[in-house]
């Protein structure tokens, strides 16, 4: 499961390590595009984007 949180403040970081899941809603505030099942093979650019977040928004 990939959920962004409520505490997301939009920065684009995780939109910018891996585009292929994250991307930022008409409000600014990132989502997963994928829905909650990744694939494991994009897992790895998963994790680096939770790392790469200011507010740690991105649950794993």
């Amino acid at each position: 499961m990939v959920k962004v949180n409520d505490t997301c403040i939009g920065c684009g970081a995780c939109t910018a390590v891996c585009p292929d899941v994250f991307d930022l809603n008409d409000e600014g505030k990132a989502f997963n595009t994928l829905g909650e099942d990744v694939s494991a093979d994009l897992m790895d650019s998963v994790k680096e984007a939770a790392e790469s977040c200011p507010v740690e928004a991105i649950e794993l």
